[in-house]
Formats: structure tokens, sequence, C-alpha cells
């Protein structure tokens, strides 16, 4: 979208603590075995001091320091600029330390990096139709052996038909360096859209009613087993219905489990958001894990049916597309809060607004 704002964050603990006697400890030198002091600097430095030596370093050094001290860092926001991007509309997905980027004018520029080291790679252009009218993409990396597969679900119209469409899923392994096409299918009634998500080795992703049907039909899920890669039977089997008439719907990987967190609609106008949901997915059915109170729906003010969210370990992040406020949901301690506050300010009224997690990994490159 035009004007849109991309960010991401990294919290680093801010505990505080008193200036006093500092800390030191004792190793054996390369020089006659002799033993030598080692004082860390963050246990005699102010506060305000450490943050502003941290805030000229390289965001990788910032990461190798926060591994090895022992006390708080100040510093909460750290701005990192993504390589080749050049306009502010881009389809992002991130796994295990890489971001996978694809332009959403042209969709032929796909991208995978790490945005720690800098070290990116460009992608083949995804094989199918060119030009489809929504595309979803996702990205997952394993640690051992080190290797990502991306996917990308393309959807488009059938040409002089209202309710059919072409959903085709496209794989990406790194080991291999080759695009699969293993599953075309036309949909009726149903289209695909930009959300999907790989959970423990299975592409989920969120379709569409074309028109027609009760209000809680108007959204369902598909899924597609990446192991099997199989061509063989039909995506609309693996229909998942969603647990309510949804106004949105946003898909996320939390330790291998699906979440998705949906806006509620309204009994008697279903396109309007009252609410705001998180279910995690068990076998085929939802469960409810919490919703919104709504002292904090309403801390955001005006808040569109359609959201911004994603999550990463027990963390899910919610926010308006119109302001860069960011509400935090704890699935472990189930705790509502506020996070910090966003250090990017809005500089026009239609300015948008969006994020995505993404842990910081200083081994892994594409």
């Amino acid at each position: 979208m035009a004007g849109e704002t991309s960010w991401f964050s990294h919290y680093l603990d801010d505990r505080p603590r008193e200036i006093g006697e500092y800390e030191s400890f004792a190793e054996l030198s390369d020089e006659g075995n002799q033993e030598v002091t080692i004082v860390s600097v963050e246990s005699f430095l102010p506060d305000e001091l450490l943050e502003r030596i941290i805030a000229y370093l390289p965001i990788a050094s910032i990461f190798r320091a926060q591994s090895v001290c022992k006390g708080g860092m100040a510093l909460k926001w750290y701005g990192i600029e993504l390589p080749c991007i050049q306009t502010s509309n881009w389809f992002i997905a991130s796994s295990c330390g890489l971001v996978c980027f694809m332009d959403n004018e042209s969709r032929s520029e796909l991208y995978v990096c790490n945005p720690l080291t800098k070290i990116y790679k460009k992608l083949e252009e995804p094989p199918g139709l060119r030009f489809s009218d929504y595309s979803a993409l996702a990205i997952s990396a394993n640690r051992n052996p080190d290797s990502y597969t991306i996917t990308m679900v393309k959807s488009k119209q059938v040409p002089g038909n209202f309710v059919q469409w072409d959903v085709s899923v496209h794989i990406y392994g790194s080991q291999t360096t080759m695009w699969l096409s293993p599953v075309t299918e036309v949909l009726t009634g149903w289209r695909g859209g930009d959300e999907s998500v790989i959970c423990d080795g299975v592409l989920y992703f969120l379709i569409y009613s074309t028109g027609g049907g009760a209000p809680e039909n108007r959204h369902g899920l598909l899924s597609y087993n990446l192991s099997a890669r199989s061509s063989h039977g039909q995506l609309i089997r693996s229909f998942i219905p969603v647990p309510c008439a949804l106004t949105c719907g946003r898909l996320m990987n939390l330790k291998e489990k699906l979440v998705m967190v949906g806006g509620i609609g309204k009994a008697d106008r279903p396109d309007i958001i009252k609410g705001i949901g998180i279910w995690i997915l068990n076998g085929k059915g939802w469960q409810e894990i919490a919703r919104m109170p709504h002292k904090y729906f309403q801390g955001f003010g005006e808040f569109d049916d359609v959201f911004a969210s994603s999550g990463i370990d027990d963390l899910i992040y919610i926010q308006s597309y119109g302001a860069p406020a960011l509400l935090v949901f704890d699935m472990h301690l189930k705790h509502w809060r506020w996070s910090q506050k966003c250090p990017v300010t809005k500089r026009f009224p239609l300015q948008l607004f969006t994020g995505f997690c993404f842990e910081p990994r200083l081994e892994v490159n594409p």
C-alpha cells in the first residue's frame, strides 16, 4: 500500500541496576597461563552512558553483546533496513532469523536475507501465473540441517467466471534451489488471499467466499502437507471452517502450533468488528485461547475491520494499520499489555503501519 511504513522491534531487558562496586571475573591468558582479571563495563557505567554507546554499534554487535552481558541494556528499539526494497508495498515473511520478501507490484522480485548480517539472496521468479490476483507468501527455516522452504499460494479468477478461481501452490527448497508446483486446483465459491503460514511441515492458508452463504462461511482454512507433496486429491477436502463470523484472520506459527487472531463480527452486521479473539488449531477444531478485553479494544481508538497481527514464541502482537501502537498478549501468562512506545510517528493522515516478528540470529544465512 502506498505510504505504508514497515518496522519491527527488538526488546531488550531494561531491569534497573545500581551503580556500585563493579563485577569482574578471572580467566587464564594465553601467555604462561597467567590469571587475568576482566572487568565488565556495564557494571560501572551509568545506564544513560551505556545506552549512548550501544546506539553507535551495528545491530549485529548489539546482539553479540547481549549474549554475554549479565545486566540489561536500555535500548528498546533499533531501526533495520531490508536490502533491495525500493517501494513500501512488499509481502514479508520470517522464520528462524531469515526474512523473505517479495515485491507486491510486479511479484517477480523475491529475496531471502538475514537483516543482522545483511547477507541476502535473490531467488528465481516463482513459476505459474506472473500476475495473480492474490499471493500468499510463507517461509519455514530449519536449524538442523540449515535449510529453508518457501511457499507461495497464487489465486486468480477464471476469466468470465465470478465464482471460480485458479489456486496453485508453489514450493522452493534451499537445498535443491528449485521451485516445484505440485498442486493446481479450481475452487468454486472460494478464492485465495494473502494470508498463509507453515507449521510443523504443513502449509495453511485462508480462503475467502466469493459471494453468498452464511456469515460464518465467509472465511475458511485449507492445508497442504509439504512433506508428502502429493499432487493427488483436492485441496478443498482439507477445508476447516473458522470458529465464528470473522471480519479478518491472521495466521501465525507459535512453537509449531497454528494460531489465528481474528476480528469477531457483529451478529447482525458480520462485516462490522466488535472484538478480537485468539484461537489455536487442534486437529480439525479450534480452541479459543482468549478474547481482547474491551478496554484494550477501545484503547486503539477507531479500529478498522481488518488489522495487523503477528507472533513469536508465546507473544502475539496486534496493531491497527492506522497507528503504531502495539498490544501484546502472552499466551503462557494469559496477560494483555501495551508494548513500549514505538519511535515511529504518523506523518500524514493516510499513513499506514505494518510489522512482522523476527527472531535475531547471527549464524544463519540464505
